[in-house]
């Protein structure tokens, strides 16, 4: 293979290492963003739950004091009934009685109701909590090791454009903005394709008999007839794998 095409094929694993720093610095905020309004989520469904079980037992208070003043009530009609008249009166005290009576079982009906509830609410409360301890930790543990990767990143993609810099001012200009102008055309890549066995490894085009022997020959970079990449032969990698594990395979 051939130094200048040696260089295209650094230069493009230069730029996917760059495409691959830029991906991950502009993933690493998204990342943050969404373990945050995980944890938004999270601390919404417990104060939900809080306000339910405080409002669970605020009507539990409550239904204890509507108790305790339908039993005075009744303590009160009772003595009043003792001063009765007339049977009517004594009736009217008597169906009043009922009526308060009838409240306090609907309380108690109510109140147990509400216990039944409390408990899953109780108990979800305190597992929240606790798992929201651990998640604050842990979010912030993702946060500080989000930033320490970006500043890395910052810093390798740097190092990487240095190379790059490097690497374009070694090509030829022809040949440099033929490969920009692939780069273009094919942003996922590859722009160098293998040619080792006769076709186009991207388009997969087999190559004219004399373009292949020309290729094999050649002192000068040569591009795909069909896509128009740059064509790369290397034998020496076609042999190399020949090795699987170690093993080297028959030709034969």
């Amino acid at each position: 293979m051939i130094e200048e095409v040696e260089q295209a094929v650094r230069l493009e694993e230069v730029d996917r290492r760059l495409i691959s720093l830029t991906q991950e610095i502009a993933e690493l905020p998204k990342h943050i963003t969404r373990i945050e309004q995980q944890l938004i989520g999270h601390l919404k469904k417990l104060e939900a739950d809080k306000a339910a079980l405080g409002a669970n037992q605020r009507e539990r208070k409550q239904k204890e004091l509507d108790v305790l003043a339908a039993n005075q009530k009744i303590s009160k009609l009772r003595d009043q009934m003792m001063s009765a008249k007339t049977n009517e009166q004594y009736k009217a005290f008597q169906h009043e009685i009922e009526f308060c009576e009838g409240e306090i079982r609907k309380a108690d009906d109510r109140t147990l109701e509400l216990m039944t509830a409390s408990e899953p609410l109780t108990a979800a409360v305190k597992a929240a909590e606790v798992a929201l301890a651990d998640e604050k930790k842990q979010v912030e543990a993702e946060k500080a090791a989000a930033r320490e990767r970006s500043s890395a990143d910052q810093q390798a993609m740097a190092t990487a454009k240095a190379q790059r810099a490097e690497l374009a001012a070694t090509l030829p200009p022809q040949l440099l903005a033929n490969f920009e102008r692939l780069r273009k055309k094919f942003p996922k890549g590859p722009i160098v394709t293998d040619a080792t066995k006769g076709q186009c490894s991207a388009c997969h085009m087999k190559l004219r008999p004399q373009y292949f022997e020309d290729l094999k020959r050649s002192t000068k970079v040569m591009n795909c007839e069909s896509c128009g990449r740059i064509l790369r032969y290397a034998p020496a990698t076609d042999q190399q794998a020949l090795y699987d594990g170690g093993t080297r395979v028959s030709m034969s």
